[in-house]
Order: structure tokens, then C-alpha cells, then sequence
């Protein structure tokens, strides 16, 4: 993603493991060993991944998910036990020494379990390694980052006179805006499928660009309002696409489950919280991921990510990446589709909470991590 740096290429010891075949036994329950087959295939394919990018030495971001997860130093080395998603399963062990090239930029920790130590947290500033915990709704908990947020006061003082400065406020938000329409456009012609949601997206992003070159929104209010609307026609043009679905004769699903729809939870709140359809769960994931990469590379160039300029800020939320986000978030859209469109999904993928909401089986969400 343009904007944000890679992480380094991880080289494991030992070498990457996943989940051993696990055997009938009479005291696991069919829906157990059900859960963990569907575990151990999508480890089997992230793994298959890891290989591929291992020869040709890619920059990705170690992660991390389950239960138990445990980082601590063991002679004056950073011993990493990876968290059990399922029964029986064979527990992953990483190993970083000092100074050497294999250490990720990067460890993200999905949801799950676990604890870390002050010495750890010394030892990953030392290395420049950045922690970034991310929890089941697809929100960051917390960044650990090694850059700390000690903020440049020349970057800090652009933002806060940007922000009120109502010229140059418009100006960087139309820029943001128009470069995440055109990605959005971008996005249609290659992942959507025509039809008359399609066409009326696609007629309301070109006027929406339109009235931006004009410069018609006088102030953030009308500016968020276009976008807004382009947005909602944007997504309706994704309803009704098609989930590829097994398995669901034995373990029914919901209805709405089984295509696209609407982008808004049934809970009334979109985007990051209490998703209720596995796509809007997936999306969360993934727009929380480009979060933590675009909030570290934000803090390591000495901005405060709580001084948004076309977002508001409460409470400390970082508003300014959100800021930072808007023109990335088609493309990573484009990404999660040809994810969803790449694979037939089984029911044990996802699991319905007590309160309706949809949450990701852990290996899925490491290894569409992975991709992004």
C-alpha cells in the first residue's frame, strides 16, 4: 500500500508449522474436530504462502493469534510460543536473536490470549520492532512501537494549522477524498460485476469527482456528506455478489450469508464494530491492519495521530490516520474481494456470538492478515 513501509522478510526457527492432522478421539465432540480440520487448512494454505514468499524473500509482518500466546526472553533471545486455535494442535515456536536479518518489523497479535513482559517490550524498542495487538471486532488495542509518540513539533504544528486554517483544511481533505474515489473506481471495474447498482456507483463517483475539481463543498460537513453518498452507492454495487459456500446442508447458515449485502451491521453501527455479516467482519480486519501500518509509519515520522484534520478526535482516537486511510481503503477493498471471490468459506470459518456478531476463525484472520 502506497503510504506505508513493508515489514522485513521473516526468516523462522524453526521453520514454519502447521497444525498436525488431528485424530478422531470418542471424547472430542464432532463439532470440535470439525473446527479443527477447517483450522488446520487454513494454516495449511498460509503456509503455503510462507513458502512461496520464503524464496523470494518478501517483507511481511509476523502473526500471531489464539490462545496462550507467550513473548519472552530467553538468554538474551526473543523466544515467541504461538497461541492454540484448536485440539491437538502442534505449537508454533519463533526464535530472534540480536541484530540478525530474520526479525520482523512488525509482530501483529489477532485477538486470542496471551501475555508479554516489560523485557520483551525492551527488547522489540531495541530492535525496532513494532507490537501491534488487534482484537476480535477488527480495533486496535494497542501500538508498542519503538518510535515511541514523541512527535516532530514542525510536523505537529503543520497539522494543528492545517486543521485551522479552513482553506488549507479543504484542501487536503478534497485531496484525500478524490484520491479515494478514484481508487473506488478502480475497484468497481476490476472486482465488482455489472448490473444497474454498478452503473449508478459509477455515475455517482465520476459527479462526485466532478463537484470536488469544482471545489463545490464549501466546508467538511458538505464534503463528508458527497462522500458519503458515494460510498453508500459504492458498496450497494457489491450486494447480491455470490459467497461460495460447503457444508452448510450439516451446519446451516443465515440467509443473508450467503451473498453480500449491505454494508451497515444490523447493530446500526458500520465500519469497525459489531459486524454481523462475515464480509463486514473481514473488512474490519483488514481496514485495522492498514490502520496499525499507517499509525506507525505516521508516529516514526514524528506526527500525532490524535490531531486529525478532516476527522474529529475524541478521547484520543487517532484521528489523523483515519485521515491517512481514506484513499487506501479501495484498494484494500480490492484485496478482501479477491479473497472472498478466491475461496469457498464452511460455516466453522465464522462463529456467531451470544449477541449476534460475527467473529473470524483465528487462522483465517492470520492468514488474510498475511495477504494485506
Amino acid at each position: 500500500m502506497s503510504g506505508s513501509k513493508s515489514a522485513k522478510a521473516i526468516e523462522l526457527r524453526p521453520p514454519l508449522r502447521c497444525a498436525e492432522p488431528v485424530q478422531r478421539d470418542p471424547e472430542i465432540e464432532e463439532d470440535d474436530f470439525d473446527w479443527a480440520k477447517r483450522c488446520g487448512l487454513w494454516a495449511t494454505r498460509a503456509q503455503r504462502q510462507f513458502r512461496r514468499a520464503k524464496r523470494e524473500r518478501p517483507r511481511q509482518p509476523l502473526i500471531l493469534s489464539g490462545h496462550c500466546v507467550l513473548l519472552r526472553i530467553e538468554n538474551g533471545a526473543l523466544t515467541i510460543r504461538n497461541g492454540f486455535s484448536h485440539y491437538r494442535q502442534k505449537r508454533e515456536i519463533y526464535r530472534f536473536f540480536k541484530g540478525e536479518l530474520s526479525i520482523p518489523e512488525r509482530i501483529i497479535v489477532l485477538d486470542g490470549s496471551g501475555s508479554v513482559s516489560f523485557d520483551v517490550l525492551s527488547w522489540l524498542a531495541e530492535q525496532s520492532v513494532s507490537l501491534i495487538r488487534i482484537d476480535w471486532r477488527g480495533e486496535i488495542i494497542c501500538v508498542a512501537s519503538h518510535s515511541g509518540y514523541a512527535a516532530n513539533p514542525f510536523l505537529v504544528q503543520w497539522q494543528r494549522e492545517t486543521r485551522a486554517d479552513e482553506v488549507k483544511r479543504m484542501e487536503f481533505s478534497i485531496s484525500k477524498i478524490t484520491e479515494k474515489i478514484e481508487n473506488s473506481i478502480t475497484t468497481l471495474e476490476k472486482s465488482v460485476r455489472r448490473n444497474d447498482a454498478w452503473n449508478k456507483a459509477m455515475e455517482i463517483a465520476y459527479s462526485t469527482l466532478t463537484k470536488l475539481d469544482d471545489r463545490q463543498p464549501k466546508n467538511i460537513i458538505e464534503l463528508r456528506a458527497l462522500e458519503a453518498n458515494a460510498a453508500a452507492a459504492y458498496f450497494r454495487a457489491w450486494k447480491g455478489m455470490q459467497l461460495k459456500w460447503r457444508g452448510i446442508s450439516k451446519r446451516p447458515i443465515p440467509d443473508s450469508w450467503k451473498e453480500i449485502g449491505q454494508r451497515t451491521s444490523l447493530f446500526h453501527r458500520a465500519g469497525n464494530r459489531n459486524a454481523s455479516h462475515p464480509v463486514n467482519a473481514i473488512l474490519n480486519y483488514a481496514y485495522t491492519v492498514l490502520q496499525s501500518q499507517l499509525q506507525i509509519d505516521a508516529i516514526a515520522e514524528g506526527y500525532d495521530p490524535t490531531i486529525g484534520i478532516m476527522h474529529e478526535g475524541n478521547n484520543g482516537s487517532a484521528s489523523f490516520i483515519f485521515d491517512l486511510m481514506e484513499p487506501h481503503r479501495s484498494l484494500v477493498d480490492q484485496k478482501v474481494l479477491r479473497f472472498v471471490k478466491g475461496h469457498t468459506f464452511e460455516p466453522r470459518d465464522f462463529v456467531i456470538r451470544s449477541d449476534g456478531v460475527c467473529r473470524l476463525n483465528p487462522e483465517m484472520a492470520r492468514s488474510l492478515a498475511r495477504i494485506l
